[in-house]
This record gives C-alpha cells, structure tokens and sequence, in this order.
C-alpha cells in the first residue's frame, strides 16, 4: 500500500489494480471511501481497462480473430508499478506483456496518476499507444464513496446533486451486463437523485447524455459530502451492490457492449482508436468537505 498526504488529505493506493482504497480527511476525522467488506463487493475503486463494462460472451474480434476478456477489462487485477512518487502525488504504470497480448493484441503502457491539491484528490488517466498498428480501448473509473458518511446518519439521508437540470433516460443493463437497445424515463428536469437501498435493483443506472459535469454527494443532516468532477466522459454509471453502504460515481470512456452488438471491436460503441505513438489522457476530481 502505497500512502499519499497533505496537511488536509491522507490518501492510499494499492499495487494491485493501482486502486485507490482511502481518502481520509484529517481535519473531520472523517474515511469518504467504501470499506470493500467481501460480503457485498470487495474492490475500492478499480480501474476498468481495456474495456468498460460486459463484453456479449465476454467476447469481441479483432482482425478475424476472436479474444476474450472479462466484466471490465483485466487492469483492475494487475499489479502496477511506481513510476514516480513524491510526498502528495503518484504514478504507476502498467506495461502489456505476454499475458495481456494473449487477450489483448496491442501494445500500450496504461499511466494513473493521483495527486492532492488541498482537500481535492486529482485521478488522471493516461493510455499510451506502443503498438506499430492502431489500438482500441475504453478506460473508466469505478470510484464507491462510503453512504452513510456518519454515525447517527442512514443512507436514505443522503442525495446526489447535479450541476444541471438533467432530462435524460436510463439504459436498462440485461441480466448478462449488456445494455438494452432503448432507454427508459428517468430524470425529468431534476438536479437531485435521493439514495435508496433499492435504487439499484435491476443493477447500475447508465446515462449516455448528462449535462452535468459535477455530481456532487449530499447528506439533509449534515453538512459534509463531495463534488466529483468530470470533463470528457460521455457515459455515467450509477450503482452500488444491493444493500450495502456505499455509491458508485463512474465516469466511463466507453460502455458495456449493446445487446445488438456485432461483437468487432472496431465498431463497439464509446470505444476509443489511438494511433502508432498517440496518447489519450482524461482525468477526475473529488473535493472534500
């Protein structure tokens, strides 16, 4: 485990995945991120890489050939290495190898960089194409912020804020992780989602075309929560496993493979094409308070 700090922040990252487990504010004495308690869902925030969400068989073509990969890509279970470090910020890097190549046909290195800014905690990605030949990915964030943030709160205190009035429809997922052809009603000109336990019942809520680019974490009983930012997502995951105290916020360069899907990677929807030599970088950011 890796540990990062200002006089504000006190933030940890693993290895494994590169994921981030904590951030904890000194000053409230207060741990914003989920637990990862096994009997609901054991990752923290993994990295979803080179895929986002379900690929239909767990499989896609490339080249007249078929690979396969599973739910969201294999980073969030490799192990990264530190490639610099300094007392507020770090970077680790994931380089293809034999095993990658076997699933994956490219040559990339994958950047992840944390960095603390007074109570804001900054998470870049950055993907760099190594092959002599076009790449394709997607990449993602996975990020669950602990619901509820304090004692003598319940999680149906606490809602989410939008920057915008946001109007639109939710993508249904199928019982295989893959989205439907149509969405349905969702946001009716509303900035606000109130959390609750069933919220999440036919699994993550997926949005296509938000307006917002904050969200923001808020309790009716208390003044702390968070503002996630994020510029250069087109999709949005909403979700959290099914009775535990914790919400997923997840920006996503790509989503889960279409129902309708013709499975060739070059076609799959949201997915992103690098070039010999180019570089695709986005980044988000959580503020404290």
């Amino acid at each position: 485990m890796h540990i990062i700090e200002n006089e504000i922040l006190n933030v940890s990252v693993a290895e494994k995945g590169a994921e981030l487990t904590s951030i904890y504010h000194k000053g409230f004495e207060l741990e914003y991120m989920w637990n990862g308690d096994p009997s609901f869902w054991s990752k923290h925030s993994p990295i979803l890489f080179p895929v986002v969400g379900a690929l239909k068989n767990n499989t896609y073509y490339f080249k007249n050939k078929s690979y396969q990969l599973p739910r969201h890509g294999f980073a969030r279970e490799m192990d990264f290495l530190v490639a610099e470090q300094s007392s507020n910020s770090i970077t680790f890097s994931l380089v293809h190898d034999d095993s990658t190549w076997a699933i994956y046909p490219f040559e990339f290195e994958l950047k992840i960089l944390y960095s603390l800014n007074e109570s804001e905690l900054m998470v870049a990605y950055e993907v760099n194409n190594l092959s002599n030949d076009e790449m394709y990915f997607s990449i993602g964030g996975h990020p669950a912020f602990k619901v509820p943030l304090t004692e003598n709160t319940d999680y149906e205190d606490y809602f989410l804020g939008f920057t915008s009035p946001e109007n639109s429809g939710r993508w249904p997922v199928t019982g295989d992780g893959l989205i439907e052809q149509e969405p349905v009603p969702f946001f009716k000109n509303d900035s606000t989602l109130s959390l609750t336990k069933n919220l999440f019942k036919e699994d993550a809520l997926v949005f296509k075309d938000l307006h917002s680019n904050t969200i923001s974490l808020r309790c009716t009983k208390h003044v702390h929560g968070l503002d996630f930012e994020f510029q250069g997502f087109p999709y949005m995951g909403i979700w959290a496993a099914k009775n535990a105290d914790f919400v997923c916020i997840e920006p996503w360069c790509g989503v889960a493979d279409s129902v309708n899907t013709d499975q060739q990677i070059k076609n799959k929807e949201g997915i992103n094409r690098l070039m010999k030599g180019e570089s695709f970088n986005r980044e988000w950011k959580v503020r404290l308070w």
